[in-house]
């Protein structure tokens, strides 16, 4: 059933476990990650970039798709679809298109246009019962054009955005998007306690949760980090699977070449990471 993020949220908080977000891309990552949740009897965050909503023909498309299979698959678990990284335009496009939980990424802007911006989209997406997600600091890397340096968040800048009255806050703490290179330096827990210590109850967001070692995603959940955002992980075991596939000669067989056979090894291999991330997180068993 599709809702608002911040029940799932507010409950993951009080438990100290985390809700994953796993990006979507089309209709097979969308079945392969519902199927799991429901499986896994877990909350679930469908995350959509905006790079990724223009691919599937829009947010309207995205939605459309997502309330229906919702339905057809008779899935129980709550289920939140959820704009990542969302610009201005982007997160009223969203709101508009029936989306239930949005975030507005204002990090790049200086902190006063940030708060501004954030709290008028605070107010619409609260009065269309969506919940939104905010960020203070940017998240390293880059992901469907979105690109930071992976500055620290300022803990008195969290707390200025929290007070706005957002339902979570991603606040970057070192996390990057991608692959993490041999000399990452890991995440600043002094950071996110820092963060957590002027925020209280406010369910905190780690982007770019591929690649992060489980004990560092242990002790984030611990100091207060409720959501955690994993794409690229799934990407990687996707195209894995799909060239072992066809290296393998398996869509020269038969009708191997048919779509869904094509692209079952991949959809099975998102199932298994989800599942496995599902269990690392401690969602399992709390929809």
């Amino acid at each position: 059933m599709l809702v608002s993020a911040k029940e799932m949220l507010d409950k993951a908080k009080a438990g100290h476990y985390a809700v994953g977000q796993f990006n979507i891309n089309n209709l097979e990552w969308t079945k392969a990650i519902l199927l799991t949740a429901e499986e896994t009897k877990s909350p679930v965050i469908l995350g959509v970039s905006e790079g990724a909503g223009k691919y599937m023909a829009g947010f309207k498309t995205v939605a459309a798709m997502v309330k229906a299979m919702d339905e057809s698959l008779g899935i129980t678990v709550p289920v939140a679809l959820h704009l990542d990284h969302g610009t201005y335009e982007g997160t009223k496009a969203c709101i508009e298109a029936g989306f239930t939980s949005v975030m507005f990424d204002g990090s790049h802007y200086d902190i006063e246009e940030n708060v501004a911006k954030t709290k008028e989209l605070v107010e619409l997406s609260h009065k269309n019962g969506i919940s939104i997600e905010a960020e203070v600091g940017a998240i390293g890397g880059e992901e469907d054009g979105v690109v930071g340096m992976g500055e620290c968040a300022d803990p008195d800048e969290c707390k200025r955005i929290a007070d706005l009255g957002i339902d979570m806050l991603a606040a970057g703490i070192g996390n990057i998007h991608g692959v993490y290179p041999d000399n990452w330096a890991g995440l600043s827990f002094e950071t996110l306690d820092a963060i957590q210590q002027k925020t209280g109850a406010m369910p905190l967001v780690l982007h770019g949760g591929t690649g992060i070692p489980d004990d560092m995603i242990k002790k984030a959940i611990d100091l207060g980090v409720s959501k955690i955002n994993v794409n690229t992980e799934c990407q990687l075991v996707f195209a894995a699977a799909t060239r072992e596939y066809i290296e393998a000669g398996k869509d020269q067989q038969g009708k191997g070449f048919d779509p869904r056979k094509l692209l079952a090894p991949g959809t099975e291999a998102i199932k298994a990471k989800v599942k496995e991330k599902i269990l690392l997180f401690g969602s399992d068993g709390k929809a």
